[in-house]
């Protein structure tokens, strides 16, 4: 098998493509939690604590002059991506909590008892007979 088959071969499993498609929803899903907590969660945050707009939060570590950036240690974009992450996580959790109990209760129905095989169905004749008798 030349590599192109055995890539097409790899590339069209249905675990990949399922994966695939994962990540580029997953990649979707981030940006529209980032604006929920950038845009709606962290400026009633911030007016709370009297204004504060945490990605502007920084301590310069050097001052900057004429030409050269200052060095700031930006602990206020830590704090957003720290709030990103705990809000994402706990989308997550509340998601695959919904598909576990889901499939818990799929579980918990009984399933159908299997078809009686030709032999069951051959002795139960049989049985059938001799009770006639």
């Amino acid at each position: 098998m030349s590599m192109m088959q055995e890539f097409k071969k790899f590339a069209m499993r249905g675990n990949v493509m399922d994966m695939a498609i994962g990540i580029i929803i997953g990649a979707a899903f981030g940006k529209i939690i980032s604006s929920v907590v950038g845009d709606v969660i962290m400026p009633p945050i911030g007016l709370l604590l009297g204004g504060v707009d945490f990605s502007n939060l920084a301590i310069t570590l050097k001052a900057g002059s004429e030409g050269v950036e200052p060095v700031l240690l930006k602990y206020g974009v830590f704090i957003n991506t720290v709030i990103d992450f705990l809000i994402i996580a706990f989308a997550i959790f509340i998601v695959v909590k919904g598909i576990n109990s889901m499939k818990r209760k799929e579980e918990e129905k009984p399933a159908a008892p299997p078809a009686p095989t030709k032999s069951e169905i051959l002795l139960e004749e049989i049985r059938n007979e001799l009770r006639k008798k």
